[in-house]
């Protein structure tokens, strides 16, 4: 009898998911959605909060929400700058740079404003864009994107 061989991924899905939010749908409610998962699940580790708040940065800009972006995103660029260039598979140093630059471009948003646009999380290790591109394909894009928690659905009562 063949043996069988078991591909064991070694980036937590939540992650893959996170990152497939991010870079393929831009849906960053969903990033924070599954990041903060996963940031409890590792005993509040400030790295995923720091990526989680990138994502939660450009949600709140993306929905003019200026002075929440930009929190978001010093809070971030503060604690992503701590780590490696290379770090969980992707280019943090490349991450970290282009947050810094739209923290600075919000701190000055009032005299200089600027249309939105979104970042891309540059996957270094090609591992890792191997198990995205696996996870993407059982990702199914959420469209409408949601806009904020959703309660769960409520049992009709008479």
């Amino acid at each position: 009898m063949p043996k069988r061989t078991v591909c064991r991924m070694a980036y937590e899905p939540l992650y893959l998911a996170y990152l497939v939010y991010f870079n393929r749908d831009r849906d960053y409610f969903e990033c924070h959605e599954v990041l903060e998962e996963l940031w409890l699940a590792k005993d509040k580790d400030p790295l995923y909060k720091a990526l989680l708040q990138v994502a939660v940065g450009l949600y709140h800009f993306r929905n003019g929400n200026v002075r929440g972006g930009l929190i978001m995103m010093n809070r971030s660029y503060g604690v992503l700058g701590t780590y490696p260039g290379e770090t969980l598979g992707i280019n943090l140093a490349k991450l970290v740079q282009e947050v810094g630059l739209y923290a600075s471009q919000l701190n000055h948003y009032a005299e200089r404003p600027f249309a939105y646009y979104d970042l891309t999380i540059e996957i270094a290790d090609p591992a890792l864009a191997q198990e995205v591109e696996l996870a993407a394909s059982g990702i199914v894009p959420n469209r409408p994107q949601r806009r904020g928690p959703q309660r769960p659905a409520r049992e009709h009562r008479k």
